[in-house]
């Protein structure tokens, strides 16, 4: 008779799995139950009369299910189209911005992180600009620029490029001191020591900076096209239901901005965990 007892490869694999599968349920079903909890609340409070004017889920779902819900793609011309459209002239815009600000933003923030008078000099300026409001750049890009298409970008460049810039100053900062000992001491040409040392050691940084950048890059293009007439976007979108009164159009409009933020921010942590190595997330 031995001592050591035979174990089931089966059982034990079987364990793990059915464990991974359960948590993977639970993190689906745990964020219904808690929007599905929300809503409730919101119709009990949407159906008690005098207390508020905003319409119930039910309703929204009604009053917005044709042609909004139903038929997304539907063009009919003009700014008269489904949200889909809507929310990829948004998109767009926010990729033409946003790509601006990163490719500014990093070599800035390189610059002024390699250069300590730089940063001295520039630091102050930029933790001012950064604090101002989106909206508070519609008025000067509109009088700088004359176009709403030309405004909007820039609203998005100046609003997502300081995350992008001021990370990436601090990541070239916070290189450790004995790399740049050793690129010296090997005589590193400045395209080695940038492509080996200071863009690797600094990535972290400036995804860090990238992903808070996408977010607002989002935010801002909402907020310059609600005060940006006859163009086609899901700021606009909302502006006009609200001076038709349309509040079931516009919560319809803020659920699309919601999930496409939400996607955005993904998409960008995808990213980041493809490229960056495991011991530098």
């Amino acid at each position: 008779m031995t001592l050591v007892q035979k174990r089931n490869p089966t059982t034990s694999l079987r364990k793990p799995t059915n464990s991974k599968l359960m948590e993977r349920l639970d993190d689906i079903a745990s964020p219904l139950i808690a929007l599905l909890i929300l809503l409730a609340i919101w119709q009990l409070l949407a159906s008690i009369p005098g207390l508020t004017t905003l319409p119930t889920p039910v309703r929204v779902v009604q009053e917005t299910w044709m042609p909004l819900i139903a038929y997304p793609f539907y063009d009919r011309g003009g700014t008269d189209k489904g949200l889909f459209w809507q929310v990829m002239s948004s998109l767009q815009r926010v990729a033409i911005g946003y790509s601006l600000a990163a490719v500014v933003g990093i070599s800035l923030g390189i610059l002024v992180g390699m250069n300590k008078r730089v940063s001295k000099s520039l630091d102050p300026i930029f933790q001012i600009l950064r604090t101002v409001p989106p909206l508070a750049w519609v008025p000067i890009a509109l009088a700088a620029l004359q176009q709403n298409q030309p405004a909007a970008l820039f609203v998005i460049f100046i609003t997502a490029i300081w995350p992008i810039l001021i990370n990436t100053a601090v990541g070239v900062q916070q290189i450790p001191s004995d790399y740049n000992n050793v690129a010296k001491v090997l005589q590193l040409p400045k395209s080695e020591y940038f492509f080996k040392i200071l863009f690797p050691a600094a990535l972290p940084y400036i995804f860090t900076g990238l992903r808070i950048s996408i977010g607002l890059a989002w935010l801002a293009i909402i907020a310059a096209e609600i005060v940006m007439s006859g163009i086609v976007g899901i700021g606009f979108f909302i502006w006009n239901a609200y001076q038709n009164s349309q509040i079931s159009e516009i919560i319809l409009a803020l659920v699309y901005i919601g999930l496409v933020g939400w996607l955005l921010d993904k998409m960008m942590e995808r990213l980041q965990t493809l490229i960056l190595p495991s011991s530098q997330r």
